[in-house]
Protein backbone atom coordinates (compact mmCIF):
# COMPACT_ATOMS: atom_id res chain seq x y z
CA UNK A 1 0.00 0.00 0.00
CA UNK A 2 1.29 3.58 -1.15
CA UNK A 3 0.82 6.46 1.55
CA UNK A 4 0.50 9.87 0.20
CA UNK A 5 1.86 10.99 3.80
CA UNK A 6 5.44 11.70 4.07
CA UNK A 7 7.32 13.59 7.02
CA UNK A 8 6.85 17.05 6.79
CA UNK A 9 3.88 16.49 4.49
CA UNK A 10 0.90 14.84 3.42
CA UNK A 11 -1.59 14.97 0.32
CA UNK A 12 -5.21 14.60 0.61
CA UNK A 13 -8.49 14.75 -1.60
CA UNK A 14 -9.82 18.16 -2.17
CA UNK A 15 -12.89 19.10 0.24
CA UNK A 16 -15.36 22.30 -0.21
CA UNK A 17 -13.61 23.84 1.99
CA UNK A 18 -10.56 24.25 -0.58
CA UNK A 19 -13.01 26.60 -2.01
CA UNK A 20 -11.23 29.67 -1.39
CA UNK A 21 -7.48 28.66 -1.69
CA UNK A 22 -8.26 27.08 -5.27
CA UNK A 23 -9.73 30.10 -5.96
CA UNK A 24 -6.77 32.55 -4.95
CA UNK A 25 -4.74 29.76 -7.00
CA UNK A 26 -6.46 29.64 -10.14
CA UNK A 27 -6.78 33.44 -10.20
CA UNK A 28 -3.77 34.92 -9.29
CA UNK A 29 -2.51 36.29 -12.39
CA UNK A 30 0.96 35.82 -11.22
CA UNK A 31 0.82 32.20 -11.46
CA UNK A 32 -0.99 31.86 -14.88
CA UNK A 33 1.92 31.32 -17.04
CA UNK A 34 2.31 28.27 -15.34
CA UNK A 35 -0.71 27.00 -16.46
CA UNK A 36 -1.57 28.95 -19.75
CA UNK A 37 -4.88 30.03 -17.87
CA UNK A 38 -6.36 33.38 -19.50
CA UNK A 39 -9.50 34.01 -17.81
CA UNK A 40 -10.50 33.94 -14.01
CA UNK A 41 -12.43 31.69 -12.69
CA UNK A 42 -15.40 31.75 -10.61
CA UNK A 43 -16.66 30.94 -7.29
CA UNK A 44 -19.36 29.01 -8.53
CA UNK A 45 -17.62 27.03 -11.18
CA UNK A 46 -14.85 25.77 -8.50
CA UNK A 47 -17.37 24.85 -6.20
CA UNK A 48 -18.68 22.58 -9.17
CA UNK A 49 -15.82 21.27 -9.99
CA UNK A 50 -15.07 20.73 -6.40
CA UNK A 51 -18.52 19.06 -5.82
CA UNK A 52 -17.34 16.78 -9.39
CA UNK A 53 -14.17 15.92 -7.66
CA UNK A 54 -15.40 12.70 -6.09
CA UNK A 55 -15.12 10.87 -9.61
CA UNK A 56 -11.98 8.58 -9.91
CA UNK A 57 -9.32 9.39 -11.61
CA UNK A 58 -10.39 6.54 -14.56
CA UNK A 59 -13.42 8.68 -15.13
CA UNK A 60 -12.19 12.12 -14.72
CA UNK A 61 -8.73 11.30 -16.49
CA UNK A 62 -6.91 13.91 -14.06
CA UNK A 63 -6.53 13.96 -10.33
CA UNK A 64 -6.07 17.11 -7.93
CA UNK A 65 -4.80 16.48 -4.45
CA UNK A 66 -3.91 19.42 -1.93
CA UNK A 67 -0.17 19.16 -0.28
CA UNK A 68 -0.44 19.60 3.43
CA UNK A 69 1.69 20.50 6.57
CA UNK A 70 2.01 18.73 9.37
CA UNK A 71 0.00 22.14 11.09
CA UNK A 72 -2.78 20.47 8.63
CA UNK A 73 -2.23 23.58 6.25
CA UNK A 74 -2.90 23.21 2.76
CA UNK A 75 0.42 25.03 0.93
CA UNK A 76 -0.16 23.96 -2.56
CA UNK A 77 -1.82 21.50 -4.84
CA UNK A 78 -0.52 18.65 -6.79
CA UNK A 79 -1.87 17.44 -10.63
CA UNK A 80 -2.07 14.12 -12.20
CA UNK A 81 -3.51 15.38 -15.71
CA UNK A 82 -4.30 13.73 -19.22
CA UNK A 83 -4.09 10.24 -17.74
CA UNK A 84 -3.67 7.61 -20.34
CA UNK A 85 -4.57 4.04 -19.29
CA UNK A 86 -3.26 2.91 -22.39
CA UNK A 87 -0.13 4.29 -22.55
CA UNK A 88 0.14 4.04 -18.62
CA UNK A 89 0.80 7.66 -18.68
CA UNK A 90 0.45 10.93 -16.99
CA UNK A 91 1.22 14.67 -16.73
CA UNK A 92 2.53 15.69 -13.28
CA UNK A 93 1.86 19.55 -11.75
CA UNK A 94 2.87 20.77 -8.58
CA UNK A 95 2.29 24.38 -7.02
CA UNK A 96 3.36 25.54 -3.80
CA UNK A 97 1.01 28.61 -3.03
CA UNK A 98 3.56 30.78 -0.66
CA UNK A 99 7.11 31.96 -1.41
CA UNK A 100 7.87 30.97 2.79
CA UNK A 101 6.73 27.30 1.66
CA UNK A 102 9.11 27.03 -1.24
CA UNK A 103 12.59 25.54 -1.09
CA UNK A 104 11.69 23.65 2.67
CA UNK A 105 11.43 20.10 1.03
CA UNK A 106 7.90 20.69 0.77
CA UNK A 107 7.61 20.15 -3.60
CA UNK A 108 10.26 17.54 -3.08
CA UNK A 109 8.45 15.13 -1.32
CA UNK A 110 5.10 15.77 -2.27
CA UNK A 111 6.36 14.79 -5.97
CA UNK A 112 8.38 12.02 -4.24
CA UNK A 113 4.87 10.72 -3.17
CA UNK A 114 2.62 11.50 -6.39
CA UNK A 115 5.05 9.89 -8.55
CA UNK A 116 5.48 7.05 -5.76
CA UNK A 117 1.35 6.69 -6.24
CA UNK A 118 1.53 6.82 -9.84
CA UNK A 119 3.81 4.07 -10.32
CA UNK A 120 2.48 1.93 -7.54
CA UNK A 121 -1.03 1.90 -6.99
CA UNK A 122 -1.99 3.44 -10.87
CA UNK A 123 0.56 1.33 -12.31
CA UNK A 124 1.88 3.74 -14.54
CA UNK A 125 4.97 3.36 -16.73
CA UNK A 126 6.09 7.01 -17.02
CA UNK A 127 4.70 10.36 -15.76
CA UNK A 128 6.23 13.32 -17.42
CA UNK A 129 6.25 17.51 -16.64
CA UNK A 130 6.05 20.15 -19.16
CA UNK A 131 8.15 23.63 -17.30
CA UNK A 132 8.81 26.93 -19.12
CA UNK A 133 12.92 26.82 -19.29
CA UNK A 134 12.77 29.97 -16.99
CA UNK A 135 11.20 28.01 -14.25
CA UNK A 136 14.62 26.92 -12.35
CA UNK A 137 13.15 26.02 -9.14
CA UNK A 138 10.59 23.60 -10.82
CA UNK A 139 13.06 22.45 -13.51
CA UNK A 140 15.36 21.82 -10.70
CA UNK A 141 12.67 19.97 -8.59
CA UNK A 142 12.04 17.62 -11.69
CA UNK A 143 15.04 16.78 -12.64
CA UNK A 144 16.35 15.73 -8.69
CA UNK A 145 13.54 13.53 -8.81
CA UNK A 146 14.67 11.34 -11.69
CA UNK A 147 13.03 13.07 -14.15
CA UNK A 148 15.37 13.35 -17.40
CA UNK A 149 14.65 16.52 -20.43
CA UNK A 150 13.68 14.72 -23.80
CA UNK A 151 12.83 17.63 -25.52
CA UNK A 152 12.47 21.14 -25.75
CA UNK A 153 9.35 22.95 -27.47
CA UNK A 154 10.69 26.55 -28.77
CA UNK A 155 8.46 29.47 -28.81
CA UNK A 156 5.85 27.61 -26.93
CA UNK A 157 4.35 30.06 -24.71
CA UNK A 158 3.73 33.91 -25.55
CA UNK A 159 3.37 36.13 -23.08
CA UNK A 160 2.43 39.19 -24.58
CA UNK A 161 5.60 40.57 -25.66
CA UNK A 162 8.20 37.57 -26.20
CA UNK A 163 8.02 33.44 -26.84
CA UNK A 164 9.44 31.17 -24.10
CA UNK A 165 10.78 27.82 -24.28
CA UNK A 166 9.08 24.77 -22.66
CA UNK A 167 10.82 21.78 -21.50
CA UNK A 168 9.25 18.16 -21.46
CA UNK A 169 10.27 15.76 -18.93
CA UNK A 170 9.97 12.40 -18.29
CA UNK A 171 10.59 9.56 -15.45
CA UNK A 172 10.06 6.03 -16.65
CA UNK A 173 9.22 3.58 -14.07
CA UNK A 174 12.00 1.19 -14.11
Amino acid sequence: MVSLTGNQIYLRALEPEDLEFVYEIENDTNLWYLSDTQTPYSRFLIKQYLENAQQDIFEAKQLRLAICNVQKETIGLIDVFDFDIKNKRAGIGILIQDNENRNLGYGKEALNLLVNYCFSTLHLHQVYANISENNLASLKLFETNGFKKIGLKKDWSFDGETYSNEYVLQRINN
